[in-house]
């Protein structure tokens, strides 16, 4: 690493109090974590907080969960890279929120069963293997998912705290960042986390407002939209515009959108916990808001860094951006808005900044680690077992499932060096699960006709989305020949897919007694 690369991420204005505040706060973290673990004496009660969720804890709730400090880093790149054009992704995941919440579409249904976990619905509606397979490969991708969430968020605290990025530091934040998180995930499941999840979601929305606030004050708003307008022209600002984004994603994030809060199962286990169905619409139309601000306020930040390095601190901007002979960058631009918030906010400040965002980063660790650990109990070992599980066994299981995905996802952040956004990786490995999850949640729930050999078919093709990833895209293209290839193209042809094999494998092979198998819309 260059001198100027090392100067630029040790300038900073945090302090031995900004450590103060943070280890404060981490501290308060644990002991709800010990104390909440006398109420998890059910499954029920471990991952579903005993559905008794109301309207404003279940938005704090989904707000803390869905953005983390993943979420900040992934929109701050893609606002650095896009500018003003990366909202479309904002604007979208409202619009497709809002929808949800007013017609209740696929969570409504899904609470009115009364089941824990989305495969579970796949065995009321199926049968007991399209539950397993499905819990298969729901965790596989899931998992997959959140490999880089333990890394990206350990660069952010190095970024901003001033530590080195070449040397041991990112390694310790990221061993210790995981002990913590999994402490008292296991100890109190979806009640420490719901609760953690509302501390959160108010130092969190505390630390957004007041910094936004800073850097529109440090930059000023004609600096910021002519900066943008001069570096990438027409594109900055319109997402359909040739440049960072296109048509073709545009459409990919739709979908993504409708994922993220109606299909993606962290979102739904919230939507599950509700205590009533009316109580679920007025959580997710009034999440729409926070959904919207989640992506919106971090690509700013994105812009914003982009701004200061371009015309505050011109001799850095090298830093992010690859050379024109087609050198790689030195430093990777996640780390542009962490050193631009470590100079831009004063000691003291950065410290409950700092905090919220570790806020972020627990709430969705929690939450992920919680869900993909309680599939593979609930839907994947349970239902292969001759014999029922207890409720001991099943928490104890679940318990050991989130360390052994914890220590997973530190050795993958650790290892892969894919060179995708994380926001496009986030997206591709999703699909493994939801390209295929999506024919089965929306023909089972509202279409008679929908079979398990459909289901089944939809499932494995949905498994094709991994060749979206970086690496394997790449050999594909090359070897078939083909022309550039995005994850976006990727995605949408799996969607593509999974429907078409849905439709005929239900047309072509019909399940036996089909009538007898109809959803709550229908009862």
């Amino acid at each position: 690493m260059s001198e100027l690369a090392r100067e630029a991420l040790s300038r900073t204005n945090f302090s031995i109090y900004d450590w103060g505040i943070v280890v404060a706060y981490l501290s308060v973290s644990l002991v709800i974590g010990l104390f909440v673990k006398r109420f998890a004496v059910s499954m029920t009660s471990y991952i579903g907080a005993g559905r008794g969720v109301g309207t404003w804890l279940g938005v704090a709730t989904m707000t803390g969960t869905e953005l983390g400090l993943i979420t900040v880093m992934y929109s701050a790149e893609k606002g650095f890279n896009g500018g003003f054009a990366a909202f479309h992704i904002a604007a979208l995941a409202g619009i497709v929120t809002l929808m949800v919440g007013l017609t209740g579409f696929v969570v409504v249904p899904l609470r009115k069963l009364k089941v824990l976990t989305i495969p579970e619905y796949y065995e009321q509606r199926f049968d007991r293997s399209t539950r397993i397979l499905g819990g298969t490969i729901l965790a596989f991708g899931g998992i997959l998912n959140m490999g880089l969430f333990l890394k990206i968020g350990s660069m952010f605290i190095v970024g901003i705290t001033g530590l080195p990025a070449d040397g041991f530091a990112l390694f310790a934040v990221m061993t210790i960042l995981l002990v913590l998180v999994l402490v008292y995930t296991v100890l109190g499941g979806m009640v420490s986390v719901i609760i953690t999840d509302y501390i959160q979601f108010v130092v969190l929305s505390f630390g957004l407002l007041l910094t936004t606030c800073l850097a529109i004050s440090k930059l000023g708003w004609t600096n910021i939209f002519d900066t943008v307008g001069n570096r990438m022209g027409e594109s900055g600002f319109n997402p359909l515009a040739d440049g960072e984004f296109g048509p073709s994603y545009v459409v990919w994030m739709a979908i993504t959108g409708l994922i993220s809060c109606a299909v993606w199962p962290t979102a739904v286990a919230r939507a599950l916990s509700m205590k009533s169905t009316e109580a679920l619409k007025r959580q997710y139309m009034w999440s729409s808001i926070s959904f919207t601000i989640r992506f919106m306020i971090p690509y700013f930040w994105g812009i914003c860094a982009l701004v200061f390095f371009v015309t505050m601190a011109p001799e850095l901007e090298g830093l992010f951006v690859a050379s024109s002979e087609g050198g790689e960058a030195e430093l990777s631009p996640l780390y542009a808005m962490p050193i631009f918030l470590g100079r831009l906010l004063p000691a003291g400040v950065i410290g409950v900044v700092s905090a919220a965002m570790i806020a972020a980063f627990m709430s969705t660790h929690d939450s992920y680690l919680l869900c993909w650990s309680s599939v593979i109990t609930q839907d994947v070992v349970a239902p292969l077992k001759s014999e029922q599980m207890t409720a001991n066994q099943r928490i104890r299981l679940t318990r050991i499932m989130i360390v052994v995905i914890g220590i997973f996802i530190w050795a993958w952040g650790l290892f892969y060096d894919g060179g995708d956004d994380v926001w496009d990786y986030m997206a591709i490995t999703g699909a493994i699960y939801f390209t295929g999850a999506i024919p089965l949640l929306i023909g089972g729930l509202y279409w008679k006709r929908a079979s398990t050999v459909g289901a089944k078919l939809s499932l494995l093709a949905g498994c094709s989305a991994v060749l979206g990833l970086e690496p394997l895209r790449v050999a594909v293209q090359n070897a078939l020949q083909l022309p550039e290839l995005t994850s976006a193209h990727v995605g949408l042809l799996t969607v593509g897919l999974t429907s078409t094999v849905f439709v005929i494998g239900s047309l072509a092979f019909p399940s036996e007694k089909q009538h007898d198998k109809t959803t709550t819309t229908e009862k």
